[in-house]
């Protein structure tokens, strides 16, 4: 027969097993949600509206994916996910002039994903992206 105080120091080390697995596996469900095609509605120099598309993909912490604008796709670069925080780089190299790197940096919430884009001068503007389908 086992001392109860055995027991109950047995039963403490399997419950915080367990709740540190379902930590792992609520951390791990939160990052694949990233995944897939997400859109949102920006103001254009113009006045009007365009739509931007990201295609996200989370493996572990990393995160890859492009930014399709007006002028065609960029691949992000340094992309991380850390539960439902993200960030990543968008650099354009438009023709004939210097690189321009923006810095996207937010929180994944349910179907929405919303980032503070920062700027190569500093400046600073939100975008709400959504998730296809949701």
């Amino acid at each position: 027969m086992v001392a109860p105080r055995k027991e109950r120091t047995r039963l403490k080390k399997h419950t915080f097993i367990l709740l540190g697995l379902l930590a792992l596996t609520c951390w791990l469900a939160s990052a694949a949600d990233i995944d897939g095609k997400w859109t949102a509605q920006v103001g254009d120099r113009g006045g009007g509206k365009m739509t931007e598309t990201l295609m996200l993909k989370a493996s572990g912490s990393k995160l890859t994916g492009s930014l399709q604008r007006r002028r065609g796709a960029e691949e992000i670069s340094d992309g991380t996910i850390n539960g439902n925080d993200v960030s990543f780089k968008v650099t354009r190299e438009p023709s004939g002039k210097k690189a321009i790197t923006q810095q996207y940096k937010g929180t994944l919430s349910g179907g929405q994903l919303k980032l503070t884009v920062t700027g190569p001068r500093g400046g600073t503007r939100e975008i709400l992206f959504t998730k296809a389908g949701s």
